[in-house]
């Protein structure tokens, strides 16, 4: 249904009409082929350029020309490794109609592991970006004989592989009319390798039929319009973004804007002026910080001016979600959001309607900021196995400390030991070759074992409570789920990045990583030199840090407390193999990397 109060009309291409992935990009085309379908910056120009889904669709042919000439068959992998953009989509849809099979790789990922996932998928042709990205694979070049083709959007000097080709040699000049298979909606249409946190990642078989339904069933928690623009900067290999962020507006007949690069994400916003963002946590966290950094330097008045457009904020949206009374205190919100709270949204473009965040928990004091701010923000829940999302909050029933309810036709239910245990249309085919990883995620009746611990109350809203294998057991036998305990502290602006450590140990410790930006700041401040490593072993930074961290978990129970830390400057990097592409702590890795500073925190212990 429109939101209260819209006259905006929808347009949104039903699951069955498009029946395919290529189906729904040749509709879309069909129905709109003078809307702007992509808005991308042209770095030699230094311009925005926009496609029409008319261009889109003859590019798409001649994609589908060209890799004909390839000699590929239906089934076969294709696989892309490139930055958010109109050749990602254009490879996509052209191996989609031609009923190829799609492998998204993380552009910043090891080369060992591209490498792997490459040669486990089978892929025949590889799309990349850049000379980076062709630097990147120069380590593993004499595994990948496999490829019959290299493709690049950039032209890259290098005449030693025949099978390197730049796109605008390798595309014809013209093709006939735009390809979409008449394939069964329950065909294989892409393998999405999950990162993993320890262990070779594993090929997530999605369908068709699981991404469409799953795009149609999200819409239906936050309605989309033509007219809608959404700003890309999560990395279509991640499905969140894929299905959410690329197949939900193709659907609804949005326009989507590439963000130029993260470090330029906060100019895009005001030049792009979104009016709807996928989003993960972290980018949030980060302007929370920078937030309360300028908050620290402002004045009494002005904190408390802030505070109380937050508080303010809040209550009317409480108020309007039919869980709080109406007060004389909202009386002053339009002079806290001319004050306030605008030049805060403005920052973010100023047309935002609503934010969309998931792939992790978003810390309750940054909902509650944001939202209180007036930028609704609507947390879901997914696997990668599940196309991605389970769960979602909507507009109009937003319930922050939750990740909303399930989706329309999936099924939830509490399994042992407070596992969320999950069937639907979304539920991948399986993972590749790989029956007994399949076995060991879905059980004989179907239900999908989502390894986090959860909490249903009676609206079915779902909480989530932890991970089942992300526990720290002290040697008192003391139970900690370190996550919650890491994302509170790193709340704080002076860190990047934390982990906290201590199983089979007597007490915590917390392993933090400082920003770049407030460690100079800092380190004048407590009197110790910037430039030296041995600065972050100094017993005043140690204290300062151990204070601050004490401040960030002071809620949680009393052997849930941080003893001793130990600091680092360089942070932990996918390269380095210490965290996934999708960011997450690789924490076995880590441990070894920082062994010796963790037996040092356990000296005499």
């Amino acid at each position: 249904m429109p939101d209260a109060g819209s006259s905006r009309t929808p347009d949104v291409i039903l699951p069955q009409q498009a029946r395919t992935l290529a189906g729904l990009f040749r509709e879309r085309v069909a129905r709109s082929p003078e809307r702007i379908a992509y808005r991308q910056f042209n770095a030699q120009r230094q311009t925005w350029e926009d496609s029409t889904w008319a261009e889109m669709g003859a590019a798409v042919a001649r994609w589908q020309t060209a890799l004909q000439g390839e000699g590929l068959v239906s089934g076969d992998r294709v696989a892309v490794m490139l930055r958010n953009c109109r050749e990602w989509v254009m490879l996509d849809q052209a191996a989609l109609g031609l009923g190829l099979v799609v492998v998204p790789l993380y552009t910043d990922d090891r080369p060992e592991n591209v490498a792997y996932i490459l040669q486990n998928a089978g892929a025949r042709v590889l799309l990349i970006g850049d000379c980076e990205h062709w630097q990147r694979l120069q380590t593993v070049r004499d595994q990948l004989g496999f490829l019959v083709r290299i493709l690049s959007v950039e032209v890259i000097d290098d005449a030693s592989d025949p099978r390197l080709r730049h796109i605008d040699a390798w595309l014809p000049a013209a093709a006939p009319a735009l390809l979409a298979q008449d394939a069964d909606d329950e065909a294989l249409a892409t393998i999405v390798y999950t990162s993993g946190t320890t262990g070779r990642p594993k090929g997530v078989m999605l369908s068709h039929k699981n991404i469409l339904w799953n795009a149609y069933a999200a819409q239906q928690k936050v309605d989309v319009y033509p007219d809608d623009l959404f700003l890309s900067f999560l990395p279509l290999s991640h499905t969140f973004e894929r299905t959410v962020g690329y197949y939900l507006p193709m659907m609804c007949g949005s326009t989507i804007a590439y963000n130029r690069s993260i470090p330029e994400l906060g100019e895009d916003l005001l030049h792009i002026r979104p009016t709807i963002l996928i989003s993960v946590p972290r980018i949030f966290e980060r302007v929370y910080n920078k937030i309360q950094a300028g908050l620290a330097e402002k004045s009494p008045v002005a904190r408390k001016l802030f505070k109380s457009a937050v508080e303010v904020g809040w209550r009317r949206f409480e108020y309007r979600q039919g869980r709080g009374a109406r007060d004389a205190a909202m009386a002053a919100w339009p002079v806290l959001n001319k004050l306030v709270a605008s030049k805060v949204i403005g920052k973010l473009g100023g047309r935002m309607r609503f934010a969309v965040c998931g792939g992790a928990p978003l810390p309750p004091a940054i909902a509650r900021l944001f939202i209180g701010l007036g930028l609704p923000i609507v947390q879901g829940y997914g696997l990668t196995e599940t196309s991605p999302v389970i769960s979602g909050n909507s507009l109009n029933d937003n319930l922050p400390a939750s990740v909303g309810t399930p989706l329309i036709d999936v099924g939830v239910k509490v399994g042992s030991g407070d596992e969320l245990l999950t069937r639907g249309p979304g539920v991948m085919l399986g993972y590749w070759d790989n029956p007994a990883a399949t076995a060991a995620m879905i059980d004989t009746d179907g239900w999908l074992h989502t390894g986090d611990r959860v909490r249903i109350d009676e609206q079915g809203h779902i909480f989530i409570t932890g991970r089942l294998k992300e526990i720290l057991v002290l040697a008192n036998g003391e139970k900690v789920p370190p996550a919650d305990m890491e994302m509170a502290i790193a709340m704080d602006p002076w860190f990047e990045q934390v982990m906290v450590v201590g199983d089979g140990r007597p007490f915590l410790s917390a392993l933090v990583v400082f920003s770049v930006e407030r460690w100079p700041l800092e380190a004048e401040r407590l009197g110790v030199d910037s430039g030296l490593d041995e600065a972050l072993h100094d017993e005043r930074v140690c204290a300062a840090v151990l204070e601050r961290v004490a401040a960030r978990i002071r809620e949680f129970p009393g052997y849930a407390q941080i003893r001793r830390v130990a600091c680092y400057m360089e942070p932990w990097t996918i390269d380095a193999g210490l965290i996934t592409p999708t960011l997450k702590l690789r924490r076995e890795r880590i441990l070894e990397h920082c062994r010796a500073d963790v037996e040092r925190l356990y000296a005499g212990h």
